[in-house]
Parts: structure tokens; C-alpha cells; sequence
């Protein structure tokens, strides 16, 4: 699945991942390919993301919004 994460400024990461686990405001959930519709706040905390080839990265966020649908995820953070 798609995925990118931009901050105002700037562009962290854009590209193909395996899983998103997301700081939502009720929790942590993950999103895997063929996830629902979603659109869900973001509190502070870590987003972690597995690559296709199993390494994962890390971006430490203030808060911010993900949005996305039929394995395209745009996630707006501060």
C-alpha cells in the first residue's frame, strides 16, 4: 500500500509499506493493505512503518490526521 507522510514544510516518507501502527487519539492501531476507508486523529507519539522488505522506520509526531482509502494513506502531521 501507498503511503505518505508530510508535515507542513516538508516530506518524511513516501512509498510502498507493509503496516502503519498510528498514535490515534483513543489509541494505537495499525493499518494493513485493504484497511477500510479511514479518517482518524493523531496525538503525540511514534509512527512506526514496516517496509516490503521487513525494516521498519520510525518518525516521532506532535499530532496531526491520517486519511486514506484503497491502499492510499496521506497522513498530515506536525
Amino acid at each position: 500500500m501507498k503511503v505518505k507522510i508530510t508535515k507542513p514544510n516538508s516530506i518524511l516518507f513516501e512509498g510502498d509499506v507493509k503496516l502503519v501502527q498510528l498514535p490515534g487519539t483513543g489509541g494505537k492501531f495499525e493499518i494493513l493493505e485493504n484497511h477500510a476507508p479511514i479518517i482518524s486523529t493523531l496525538e503525540a507519539g511514534d509512527i512506526r512503518i514496516v517496509l516490503p522488505d521487513n525494516t521498519e522506520q520510525i518518525f516521532n509526531v506532535r499530532g496531526g490526521v491520517v486519511k486514506g482509502q484503497q491502499n492510499d494513506f496521506m497522513l498530515l502531521v506536525q
